[in-house]
């Protein structure tokens, strides 16, 4: 892989704000507020693959996160990526009438709301288990395609009673790009089956998690959406910076499918012509992923 992952975060916001299901959205909003008021002190957020932060950015600027004080960890395996966190915050808030200060921990204040983040280096379940039953909610964007199954419950386990889970963005099977080309089919074949090849891997994540979610006797499933990436060229360009992460896109099924195959001549091909209708503006990319959002305790 020769991208930039964080700027494939950054670029991956816009992409993600319009695929993020808005009713949902709205309903999660609602029942923090609602959790807000059932419990005592700060409301506490666990955000596990937080990245660089941008979903801390969005539930701010969308109002989801209630006004008053907030404790925020926002946890991320890959050091240098955590190491971005407080720099993406303070540069997001530079453009907003929001004031970041401090450092351990990073303190976010505007809108009579008052957030303590705690960026953590630290595995997922790891951190959730040594915090077991700290927190009112937690999310996981475009994590658990990456995990087994069986970690979900671990990880809800990180949850006080009455306490929500948020996992947008969950991969369900579907890869598609247009201009349509004769090895697409071949090419997602290779693709699904290397998700479906690592540890905890699923090309099927999105409902199986809602399946799980809808038999766990501790587990109310409040509302399940659909949240499609959908990248294209608008007006001869693509939005803001989509064109890198479309580039990044390929360079990762450059990989995943190298590793899946020997006919590496019909997967050059294939790539040859994907970027350069990068480079052309032509390329049209589709995803098909799950919102889910649950509450523990019935």
């Amino acid at each position: 892989m020769t991208g930039n992952f964080q700027r494939y975060l950054r670029a991956k916001r816009t992409v993600d704000d319009r695929a993020l299901d808005r009713r949902l959205v709205e309903t999660l909003r609602d029942r923090v507020r609602e959790r807000t008021e059932a419990v005592d002190g700060p409301l506490r957020v666990l955000e596990v693959g937080a990245g660089i932060g941008t979903m801390l950015a969005r539930l701010v600027e969308w109002d989801v996160l209630p006004q008053g004080e907030i404790r925020y960890a926002a946890v991320d395996i890959e050091p240098d990526t955590v190491a971005a966190v407080e720099p993406y915050v303070r540069a997001w808030a530079a453009e907003r009438s929001v004031s970041v200060s401090g450092t351990d921990p990073v303190v976010i204040e505007g809108s009579n709301r008052r957030i303590e983040l705690e960026p953590v280096v630290s595995e997922a379940l790891a951190h959730a288990e040594r915090t077991a039953g700290e927190w009112d909610l937690l999310v996981g964007s475009a994590l658990l395609d990456l995990v087994e199954l069986d970690a979900l419950d671990r990880l809800l386990d990180a949850l006080s009673p009455g306490g929500l889970c948020y996992f947008p963005i969950t991969f369900d099977g579907g890869t598609r790009f247009q201009p349509e080309h004769p090895a697409d089919r071949t090419i997602e074949r290779h693709y699904h089956a290397h998700m479906d090849a690592k540890p905890g891997g699923s090309s099927r994540a999105g409902g199986d998690v809602v399946g799980r979610l809808q038999g766990a006797d501790d587990v109310t499933l409040l509302g399940v959406a659909g949240s499609d990436w959908v990248v294209r060229p608008v007006e001869g360009a693509y939005p803001a910076d989509e064109a890198y992460f479309l580039r990044y896109i390929l360079d990762t099924i450059e990989e995943a499918v190298g590793e899946m195959t020997d006919d590496t001549e019909t997967l050059d091909a294939w790539l040859e012509e994907r970027r350069g209708q990068v480079d052309a503006a032509e390329l049209c990319y589709l995803t098909h992923q799950l919102d889910t959002l649950g509450r523990v305790g019935r």
